[in-house]
């Protein structure tokens, strides 16, 4: 794969970037992530949290408490994306909606 297509791979797909995005603000609490997402599954949240944890962009922070608490939180690695990400909203704003609306 050419290193876009690599790029894709790794956090492409409909919900990653969006997870990705909303860990640009620090922490999260599995819950609030979902709540965030809007329409994602459980099942799909838990699974593209993993692979995310898996690929190094994602650290999951579990605290030993009763009941336990985890976050999720960037790792060094994911931080790195934050410039992208933050071109891929602005660029989401300014033709997206266009983009969509002609789709219709």
């Amino acid at each position: 794969l050419c290193a876009v297509g690599t790029s894709i791979n790794i956090f492409g797909g409909k919900w990653k970037g969006i997870i990705l995005f909303y860990l640009l603000d620090g922490p999260i609490r599995f819950n609030e992530l979902q709540r965030k997402t809007n329409g994602i599954t459980q099942r799909m949240l838990t699974k593209q949290l993993r692979d995310l944890e898996r690929d190094g962009l994602v650290f999951r922070n579990v605290y030993p408490e009763i009941p336990p608490k985890v976050e999720y939180s960037l790792t060094k690695t994911g931080e790195t994306l934050k410039p992208l990400l933050l071109e891929m909203r602005k660029w989401g704003e300014k033709y997206g909606v266009k983009i969509i609306a002609n789709r219709i």
